[in-house]
């Protein structure tokens, strides 16, 4: 019967979670050859290719994101039972959700960052639609909760707005007069709502086209031309889809989306109101960022009016 060591099913969580193998090399303390090495040798021992090699970035084949959630469990398992066996008293785990929908990556980094610089401090981390997050939350089954929703909350901890867009591999998938074939995640997602209402508000005809289980695989499934997807407008950029920010032909605007980070109420954590500020600068910072690569990209299309002018005087 095969084993596999826990260190490879440690190293494929760091990477999926990072999404990058040389931000998991740097968490774990070891070299990227290092990483790469491991993470071969365990879809040699599962006979299954874990990363999709023709996806852009890091990315989780459909195997691969089975393969991940068992080995949190597992992992899960592991830990507890060595906490049982070697300390005289159980490690307080701070619960933390974080949505599926739009946050889940920077979040997530965020987290390993700030797990790294406090050793003592331990988190157990579950991802889920926001409505199911704050829900939980208000039960007492979350300490820190990262959501979205189409209205603001009075009391989340930090918030910010995040713009929506819809994204897709070219004009021609809804350039047409029939239904709009939609790309979509689960009954849940706020993204399949989101655009479900703005097109049944539009009185447009559409039809779901595809179901996915997770962003990879609806980014995969909008790129093939089997429909439209609507996402955070920051993170479709970072795909290869078309990115709209205007509604165009035939498809109406989306609504902004708030975030925020939301503390269980009656909670006197000094970590947790560290880590709540932490993860809305990641987000503020990403945004940032995002804002400043696309000011760049467009500096060079744009052709100042003193060359304009010198241009006439030469011809």
């Amino acid at each position: 019967m095969t084993n596999i060591p826990t260190e490879l099913l440690r190293t494929l969580i760091a990477v999926a979670d990072l999404r990058s193998f040389t931000r998991a090399a740097q968490s774990l303390g070891v070299t990227q050859p290092a990483i790469s090495a491991q993470i071969k040798r365990l879809q040699v021992m599962l006979a299954a290719e874990l990363f999709d090699k023709s996806a852009p970035g890091v990315t989780l084949t459909a195997k691969g994101e089975v393969v991940v959630n068992y080995a949190r469990r597992l992992l899960s398992i592991n830990d507890q039972l060595l906490e049982v066996t070697t300390r005289s008293k159980a490690v307080e785990r701070v619960r933390i959700g974080i949505p599926i929908d739009y946050f889940e990556g920077v979040v997530l980094e965020t987290l390993v960052a700030y797990r790294a610089s406090h050793p003592d401090f331990h988190m157990q981390v579950s991802a889920d639609a926001s409505e199911s997050l704050l829900r939980d939350l208000r039960r007492g089954e979350f300490d820190l909760v990262v959501a979205s929703d189409v209205t603001p909350t009075a009391n989340a901890r930090r918030s910010w707005l995040e713009h929506n867009a819809w994204g897709a591999a070219s004009r021609a998938v809804f350039e047409t007069d029939g239904p709009i074939p939609l790309a979509v995640l689960g009954e849940t997602s706020l993204s399949r709502r989101l655009s479900v209402t703005a097109l049944e508000q539009a009185g447009r005809a559409y039809e779901i086209a595809y179901v996915g289980g997770s962003l990879a695989g609806l980014v995969q499934a909008a790129a093939a031309g089997l429909g439209v997807a609507c996402w955070a407008k920051r993170v479709l950029r970072a795909t290869s889809l078309q990115v709209f920010d205007s509604a165009p032909p035939h498809l109406p605007p989306i609504s902004d989306v708030h975030g925020g980070v939301y503390l269980r109420e009656g909670v006197d954590n000094a970590a947790l109101d560290e880590l709540a500020d932490m993860i809305a600068a990641a987000v503020s910072s990403q945004r940032t960022e995002d804002l400043r690569a696309r000011i760049k990209a467009a500096v060079p299309l744009v052709r100042p009016a003193s060359d304009a002018v010198a241009g006439r005087r030469r011809s």
